[in-house]
């Protein structure tokens, strides 16, 4: 039996342990919004904080989330109100959107690892995240609006 934290409710899974936390998240859960993208960690659709940190869920298997504190977009702010999401509206960053759900999930990561990240850490920290789209300029004057406020 694997144990875990769920947006701050205890879960319990007898499941395979090797099963990505993605599925998890969204087949057993129900939390839809991160999103499977590219399934081998290198696209960032499917990023989730484990224990504060991003992590790709489509590569990290329920087991090792273990014992850990496990956060989802919807669990980021109930409300849709963490700086993040609201710098995100604010600067009107979503085209087609299936990308954003794990690219404020890498950005509020980011920020809660240094709240006042130079213009070359943000894009450091953002690389790992794809927008088909291209909303890149948008998505980095997001996140310096966000570093304002956290």
């Amino acid at each position: 039996m694997i144990s875990l934290k769920v947006n701050g409710v205890s879960r319990q899974f007898n499941g395979d342990p090797k099963m990505p936390l993605l599925w998890y998240l969204r087949d057993e859960l129900g939390l839809t919004g991160s999103k499977f993208g590219c399934g081998s960690g290198l696209c960032g659709a499917c990023t989730v904080h484990i224990d504060g940190g991003a992590v790709r869920g489509c590569i990290t298997s329920v087991e090792m989330a273990s014992g850990k504190d496990v956060t989802t977009i919807e669990g980021l702010d109930p409300n849709g109100n963490h700086p993040v999401q609201r710098a995100w509206r604010a600067n009107n960053v979503p085209q087609c959107g299936y990308c954003q759900s794990g690219q404020i999930m890498s950005a509020a990561s980011l920020l809660n690892q240094n709240p006042d990240p130079s213009d070359k850490e943000i894009v450091d920290g953002m690389s790992g995240n794809i927008c088909r789209c291209g909303t890149y300029q948008r998505i980095f004057a997001a996140v310096r609006t966000a570093a304002k406020e956290v």
